[in-house]
């Protein structure tokens, strides 16, 4: 039988189930990714296992979000990443040897492997034909430990390229158009697999970005092909040998289908404040920018700052324009300096930053007031860059120049520069002397501990009867930036959840933490795709050690459910939509017989308040229910680790 990429390297690593649609599967994991504000809880839940290394074929730490050391919490929690790894059998990637998917991609992905990452961009890799997936931290945790990960069997959703993509026109044009056809829900319970003969046409770079922003869509992951453009790559970064080619069978089948023609795309742009507000660059060109920042996992790479000096070579940024350039890695930033181009960047007047997440996630850089700031990031959510007012556009580089030579929005195809070809280079700088492999003999490494890392709290057990307050009810699409706060204040906290907590919904409503600990039991009240954006478990966290019990919405967004679940907080969703109009902030809920609910998949669950009932799903495989009953993930596994052996 014909099988598409996605069903050959799931089968490839079925440890639990079958690939039935919608029922859940556990897949072996052979490499796992943390980055440094997800990291240090994933290794203080690893270190609970109490395990003496980890289990998986590769398991590499970074350090890219927290970079700026205003005190000494950074750089503490970095001695414990740097230890801890050295400890349990873990690489370690140095604070400025760049971006977990820029590197990861360069140094480790493999076609057919599949890769768990703290990160919610870790399909990045799925460029070079992996199966990437985010995930929080706990599972990750879990993973290095050896154990599957469990998730629902998603659709597949094939997305047939053909074409060539034109002058100017770029990977990022392709996702955004992605964006603008399906939004940020439209990829939620689904793998995209690109397949077609346009796929032949994208660099490696191209693809990379547009597995990065399938995260935008709310998908599982994203996947290519590995083909011979997969083996060009790895040769160039010297890891030829672990090339293979895969991908799907001729006539191969998936659940759904979208085409898109690359001859027919033109510079795209998002507008704010959702990447999925996606419009031609025309449409709204003339629009005053005042900042232009070129970075982050989604573009980055040596051939996207390559492109920008090219265009920038002879020209200056407008005066108006304060624009910031990030290398995504050592090796990019290395290579554009002996190459030329960061001499033409800095001629031109661009601000050059570290190897780091940076503005990306509001760690430096925030725009003015009432300024438009144009990235080519990922991620345009209102406050997200720091400014709580934000106009924040998202698009290529290419568009990001061009905005940055004329001071408005502006198409690169209007300004007078001949389209600039950028192949990927035949061989790579290659010096990994920042990145620390872990010691043959752990036996004498110490775990490094500050004073910030304190220990992680675990959730009571979910009783029979739970009687709380509606705590807090707010509307569609609230991001995990909205529930726990990036950016430079709140980060450096990741490791010290009663510290961190006091900024839980922070931009929502300041008074949650002080009205959480005065309440004591509590549920939150949501619209749809509640939970986009970042993994971040910390987004579950610190909720539950506020004390709330269960979040009712109309739908969650994957990871984030799996992350209540992980902590013990009751993920439900409302039988008819139409009942979040009956429950008002500060109700009094109550939910009856939970264990019995959470059999049946359905509980009702009483407003005291306004004397009326309701239906909420618990849409939970057996195994979720039985972690919601143990308290969640980490009790489970505690539990089952002081089991007695089986005589």
């Amino acid at each position: 039988m014909a099988m598409n990429l996605t069903h050959k390297i799931l089968q490839a690593h079925l440890v639990e189930g079958t690939l039935t649609l919608g029922s859940e599967i556990g897949i072996r994991i052979d490499q796992t990714l943390t980055q440094d504000a997800t990291g240090t809880m994933a290794y203080l839940q690893f270190e609970a296992m109490a395990l003496p290394k980890v289990l998986t074929e590769l398991s590499v730490s970074y350090v890219d979000h927290n970079m700026l050391q205003t005190g000494f919490e950074n750089a503490d929690d970095h001695q414990y990443l740097q230890s801890v790894a050295q400890k349990y059998g873990i690489v370690f990637s140095r604070p400025g040897n760049g971006i977990c998917h820029q590197v990861h991609r360069e140094r480790f992905a493999l076609p057919g492997r599949t890769l768990l990452g703290s990160d919610s961009h870790t399909p990045t890799c799925g460029g070079l034909g992996m199966l990437a997936i985010g995930a929080g931290g706990l599972d990750v945790a879990v993973a290095m430990a050896g154990e599957a990960y469990f998730l629902p069997m998603p659709k597949v959703l094939g997305v047939r390229l053909i074409g060539t993509l034109q002058p100017w026109c770029s990977g990022k044009d392709v996702i955004l158009e992605m964006l603008r056809r399906l939004s940020v829900k439209g990829g939620v319970g689904r793998i995209v697999e690109y397949h077609g003969p346009g796929v032949a046409s994208l660099s490696v770079s191209h693809r990379f970005t547009i597995t990065n922003m399938g995260a935008e869509l709310g998908a599982t992951t994203s996947v290519f092909p590995s083909d011979a453009v997969t083996k060009s790559f790895l040769e160039a970064q010297g890891r030829g040998e672990g090339w293979v080619e895969i991908g799907p069978d001729p006539g191969a089948s998936y659940d759904e289908l979208v085409e898109i023609d690359l001859d027919k795309l033109e510079p795209l742009i998002a507008q704010p404040s959702t990447p999925d507000s996606v419009v031609s660059v025309r449409s709204v060109k003339g629009i005053p920018v005042v900042q232009v920042c070129i970075g982050s996992c989604t573009n980055s790479s040596y051939e996207d700052l390559a492109t920008a000096a090219l265009m920038l070579r002879g020209k200056r940024v407008h005066p108006n324009v304060s624009m910031t350039v990030t290398p995504g890695s050592k090796q990019v930033f290395e290579m554009i300096v002996r190459d030329g181009y960061f001499a033409d960047l800095i001629a031109a007047g661009c601000r050059i930053l570290e190897s780091s997440c940076g503005p990306c996630i509001g760690m430096g850089q925030a725009p003015p007031t009432g300024g438009v700031s144009v990235r080519s990031f990922n991620r345009n959510f209102k406050g997200r860059s720091g400014t709580a007012e934000d106009t924040v556009y998202l698009s290529s580089p290419e568009v990001c120049v061009a905005c940055a030579i004329a001071g408005e929005l502006t198409d690169p195809r209007d300004i007078g520069i001949p389209a600039i070809p950028m192949a990927t280079p035949e061989h790579f700088l290659i010096n990994d002397n920042m990145l620390v492999f872990p010691p043959e003999d752990p036996s004498a490494i110490e775990v490094h501990r500050g004073p910030n890392i304190r220990p992680v709290p675990l959730a009571e057990v979910v009783g029979n009867q739970l009687e709380a307050v509606a705590l807090l009810k707010v509307g569609d699409n609230i991001t995990t930036d909205h529930i726990m706060p990036a950016g430079a204040k709140v980060l450096p906290l990741r490791s010290n959840i009663p510290a961190i907590s006091e900024f839980v919904f922070m931009r929502v409503d300041p008074t949650f933490p002080e009205r959480a600990r005065k309440a004591g039991p509590s549920i939150i009240v949501g619209g749809s795709n509640y939970g986009q954006g970042s993994s971040r478990e910390h987004a579950a966290l610190a909720p539950m050690f506020l004390g709330v019990k269960a979040v009712i919405v109309k739908s969650f967004a994957r990871i984030h459910r799996a992350n209540l679940v992980n902590f013990g907080i009751l993920p439900l969703t409302f039988v008819n939509e139409s009942d979040y109009e009956s429950i008002e902030q500060g109700d009094q809920l109550r939910i009856d017989d939970i264990a019995a609910g959470l059999t049946a998949g359905v509980l009702t669950v009483q407003n005291l308040t306004q004397g009326t009932t309701f239906q909420a799903m618990a849409e939970l495989t057996k195994r979720e229910r039985d972690l919601l009953l143990s308290g969640g993930l980490l009790n489970a596994i505690k539990t089952k680790q002081n089991q007695p052996a089986a005589v």
